[in-house]
């Protein structure tokens, strides 16, 4: 005999949603037949999903949670921070288990640590490593430390504090925009795709122009590290981004135009300084 246990297993989890506790309340309440109750049910969500985003209340699986601000310096000490609530998505329900079913817990562990990453960034809070792993996703903290290097892998930062408020180590999300910028992708794609703003994407990319320049020029990163008033770290991170990466036509030209419009003298300085 063929165990269907498993396979019984995600029809069961499938009926323990809100839309399929509506389906089931139109067949059986108002005679409706399941086509008939899956179409009603797009039509609420078309009607009624735009008066559901901009309310105040919960949704199922969504809690508040405390977070330090986006806009808090990692200087400040953890108990002086300022905080807020943000509403974060631990359940989505149907979305969820889909992913559960395809990629099993590992896969729907990053998949909800994305999500809530990304929603508290853009509720203007940062969560952490010891939020997540010890609050909301209940795992050991070396096991986030796999999930962010698997994201890494893919060219995905996660707006967390350490790597927004540059804290700690992480400094590859300056790497990737510059890759990203050098690649010849727009500020915009840049800024989306590293959760970074605008005007910071735009920030980066000029302190490499700057750094490259003077790279061009024969300055040593000490030096470059004090025209361009950069720690020596991130001087020498976007010294060896120039040498070493790839970098397409269009943005080899702007480099060149940009080194042309502020060429430098063994005597002079920078004329941003």
């Amino acid at each position: 005999m063929i165990n269907n246990s498993s396979l019984g297993k995600w029809a069961r989890l499938s009926t323990k949603q809100p839309d399929q506790q509506f389906i089931t309340e139109m067949i059986h309440g108002l005679g409706c037949s399941p086509f008939e109750a899956s179409a009603i049910l797009d039509m609420v969500y078309k009607v009624y999903t735009p008066i559901f985003e901009t309310s105040t209340a919960l949704k199922p699986g969504q809690i508040r949670f405390q977070v330090i601000s986006a806009t808090t310096r990692a200087s400040v000490p953890l108990a002086q921070a300022q905080q807020l609530t943000v509403t974060l998505t631990l359940d989505a329900g149907s979305e969820d288990l889909e992913i559960r079913q395809a990629s099993g817990v590992v896969g729907l562990r990053r998949h909800r640590l994305q999500r809530m990453c990304i929603e508290a960034f853009q509720q203007e809070g940062l969560l952490t490593v010891e939020d997540l792993a010890n609050r909301l996703l209940n795992c050991g903290e070396r096991t986030l430390c796999r999930d962010l290097k698997y994201f890494r892998d893919q060219q995905i930062l996660l707006p967390l504090r350490s790597i927004i408020q540059d804290m700690g180590r992480t400094l590859s999300h300056r790497t990737l925009i510059i890759r990203h910028w050098l690649k010849g992708l727009e500020y915009s794609q840049i800024a989306q795709a590293t959760h970074h703003s605008l005007a910071a994407v735009h920030n980066y990319v000029d302190k490499f122009k700057r750094i490259a320049a003077l790279a061009e020029e024969g300055f040593d990163v000490n030096t470059i590290a004090f025209l361009v008033k950069v720690s020596t770290t991130l001087a020498e991170e976007y010294f060896h981004l120039y040498h070493d990466q790839p970098c397409i036509a269009s943005r080899r030209h702007e480099l060149e135009s940009f080194f042309k419009e502020n060429r430098l003298t063994a005597s002079g300085g920078s004329p941003h300084d």
